[in-house]
């Protein structure tokens, strides 16, 4: 090698200051170029083709049989970089024939080095290292610590970012200027969105900042999941955006804090229909349109806190009964709040109030309406409604709660609504079920608001 170098560092000058480099004046060809000296004096072996990643490092299955061979191309592959293959290419090959080359064979069966079994194990071992958030790759991005307590009495989530560690830096100066956003999949939108506060020129932020998402029920807390993400914010461009993290909410148990220590990681890549077959592009796009109908047709607006009381009729001898309850009794409306409702105007917001009726309603005379709130996506109204009604009766009406944004000038908007009644299912049944069972006791409970209501027009 001594020989070898010593040649190199005499014969560059003279080809750099050749008009051509790769001949003699009286046209005799060299016999090699100095590419080729290159590679044959400088590196430990003879050209080989490059192979592919996946070659050293392919992903086993846990059921598959390590004598099995991986592919059918690692199978019918002649070994190239295979030790024995290298030690039959002369001096050069001989130096690089021994250990290196044994270490980057992808794995073949019956293959020199101990037998496949091992190699395969170590390989699976290496798979599973990449996809773990201890990758380079992720680790690159940063860590991020974090707590969230569910709160089954009510009905809320709280998230305490505490802090984030070895963030990517996204700024000229080497740091960042980082930010926490939360969102609720699925229905990620700007109702549902929540922020941290800026933490300026670090890497290492420091936040201790609970955000709370209100009106989320047990159901919501099995099939929702929680996506943490951590951007860069930029005031005189757009925010850049960092890392993400996602989290089922079902591992969350009611009442008790979680503590999570993550990486951060990219955001999972869109699907590709381009590489699929035309039977399975089909099929993908049928269920792709389904699913966006099923979505459009129970597309969530938003949540509201609704209470339900039903006062029996008071007896003659009840001096400390309103007038009100005296003949016949009723049933008492309460409109506390809504959360994370949809935004219908352009800055963002939406001018929020709550209609009621109950249902059939002949006469129209059964219509209660709350205050307008302006510009604002939770709304806190506090309000009361009273139907004058018999118990009989009432067991054959519909409750219809809606919400609606107000617009000056034009039609008002209809962000989304509920029916509670006997035909109702699921949340809304069982809330209207215990009104009816715990006379004079008032019972409340959050609802989705949904684009669509049964028989209602949604129209203002």
């Amino acid at each position: 090698m001594g020989h070898s170098n010593c040649f190199f560092f005499f014969f560059l000058p003279v080809c750099l200051c050749s008009s051509s480099p790769m001949t003699v004046r009286k046209g005799k060809s060299l016999a090699i170029s100095i590419q080729e000296h290159m590679a044959i004096d400088v590196c430990p072996g003879p050209i080989r083709p490059i192979r592919q990643i996946s070659a050293y490092f392919p992903r086993l299955s846990p059921t598959s049989s390590f004598a099995e061979p991986l592919s059918p191309n690692q199978a019918a592959a002649p070994g190239l970089l295979s030790p024995g293959h290298a030690g039959q290419d002369g001096g050069a090959s001989g130096r690089g024939g021994g250990g290196s080359s044994g270490l980057l064979s992808p794995l073949l069966p019956g293959g020199a080095g101990g037998g496949g079994s091992l190699s395969a194990m170590s390989s699976m071992d290496t798979s599973i290292e990449i996809d773990s958030c201890d990758s380079d790759d992720n680790t690159s991005l940063g860590t991020l610590e974090f707590d969230l307590l569910y709160e089954r009495a009510t009905s809320s989530l709280h998230c305490t970012v505490l802090k984030a560690k070895g963030l990517k830096p996204m700024d000229f100066n080497g740091l960042a200027d980082p930010y926490v956003k939360l969102h609720l999949l699925p229905g990620a939108c700007k109702a549902n969105k929540l922020k941290t506060k800026t933490v300026r020129n670090t890497l290492n932020p420091v936040w201790n900042e609970t955000l709370t998402y209100c009106g989320i029920t047990e159901e919501d807390m099995y099939r929702k999941t929680l996506r943490v993400s951590v951007c860069d914010e930029d005031k005189l461009t757009h925010n850049e955006f960092i890392g993400e993290s996602r989290v089922a909410l079902r591992r969350v148990k009611p009442d008790q804090t979680k503590h999570f220590n993550i990486c951060l990681e990219h955001p999972p890549p869109l699907p590709s229909p381009t590489a699929m077959s035309t039977a399975l592009r089909g099929i993908s796009c049928y269920l792709r349109e389904w699913e966006t109908e099923q979505q459009r047709s129970l597309e969530e607006r938003g949540r509201l806190l609704l209470c339900l009381q039903y006062l029996p009729p008071a007896s003659d001898g009840d001096v400390t009964a309103e007038p009100k309850d005296k003949a016949r009794g009723g049933l008492c409306v309460g409109v506390k709040r809504c959360a994370h409702l949809a935004a219908m105007d352009v800055n963002g917001f939406s001018d929020p109030y709550v209609k009621t009726y109950l249902k059939p309603d002949v006469h129209k005379k059964s219509k209660h309406k709350t205050a307008v709130i302006k510009k604002t996506l939770n709304p806190e109204f506090n309000e009361e409604f009273f139907y004058e009604i018999s118990f009989s009766e009432l067991a054959t009406k519909t409750l219809e709660v809606t919400v609606w944004d107000y617009d000056l000038g034009k039609s008002n908007d209809f962000i989304g609504g509920v029916s509670l009644g006997c035909h109702s299912q699921g949340e809304t049944l069982q809330h209207w079920i215990d009104c009816l069972k715990n006379k004079g006791m008032k019972v409340e409970r959050w609802h989705t608001l949904t684009n669509e209501l049964p028989g209602s027009t949604q129209q203002e």
